[in-house]
């Protein structure tokens, strides 16, 4: 028996300065297509919108722009994941999506010191938390789900 569920997540990770961001969301929206749990897979959705937790470096008093530099950005994502997947909880399922989405970013960025945070938040959050100006992405091609058609009906 499988389980519709969804899952408000936020994921946060140091990424180096000159990614693009809507190139990271879409990365991490991606990387949950398929989620796995032991020896089963199954497929999941996310949409949501990455933003920047940092600011950009300010314009030079002279005008030029400032070196690059090898300082990391802060970067998050928050959105909705959902899935029909075995028998299971929510926590579980963040837990899933925690490990595609390390090893996604891993693949991309190589190693940043630290592996994201992937957590589940409530709903409210992502709801209010989410700035106006968040690059909104989704999982590309994601297979229809039931979860994903009550997301609509809860969000």
């Amino acid at each position: 028996m499988l389980d519709a569920l969804m899952v408000s997540l936020l994921v946060t990770t140091d990424l180096p300065p000159e990614t693009d961001l809507a190139e990271f969301g879409q990365l991490v929206a991606d990387a949950v297509q398929t989620l796995q749990h032991g020896e089963v897979t199954y497929p999941g959705s996310l949409r949501g919108g990455a933003f920047w937790l940092d600011r950009p470096a300010p314009p030079s008093d002279d005008g030029l722009p400032h070196p690059v530099t090898e300082e990391l950005r802060f970067a998050a994502l928050l959105g909705y994941l959902s899935a029909s997947r075995p028998a299971g909880s929510a926590k579980e399922m963040a837990a899933d999506a925690g490990r595609a989405i390390t090893a996604a970013v891993a693949a991309r960025y190589g190693d940043l010191g630290s592996p994201p945070a992937v957590m589940a938040i409530r709903s409210e959050d992502v709801r209010e938390r989410t700035p106006r100006w968040a690059v909104l992405v989704k999982t590309a091609d994601a297979v229809p789900e039931p979860a994903t058609a009550a997301a609509r009906v809860h969000v």
